[in-house]
């Protein structure tokens, strides 16, 4: 065997194991992926089932919160434009 020889298969070899450290590492991270979305998944279910009664056991609080989160947003969007609009005159 010449020494381009060992050095090709030393070389394939070391790639290989690259390769195959490579692939664990990516199947660890893909379980830990999967599980951190279960989880997530699970947390915003419980948020959407306690939003779901508060919303069930509170309707009429419930429209008004949303009427001032709403009004607040389409306020701050107006205020946004007009300032936009005063930049360009200015």
């Amino acid at each position: 065997m010449t020494d381009m020889q060992a050095t090709l298969d030393s070389t394939r070899k070391m790639a290989a194991d690259a390769l195959d450290r490579a692939s664990a590492s990516m199947k660890d991270l893909r379980s830990g992926v999967s599980e951190r979305a279960g989880a997530a998944q699970r947390y915003v279910g419980d948020y959407a089932r306690t939003g779901t009664r508060y919303v069930t056991e509170n309707p009429l609080k419930s429209a008004l919160i949303a009427a001032a989160v709403g009004a607040a947003v389409a306020g701050l969007i107006i205020a946004l434009r007009n300032r936009e609009d005063r930049d360009t005159w200015f």
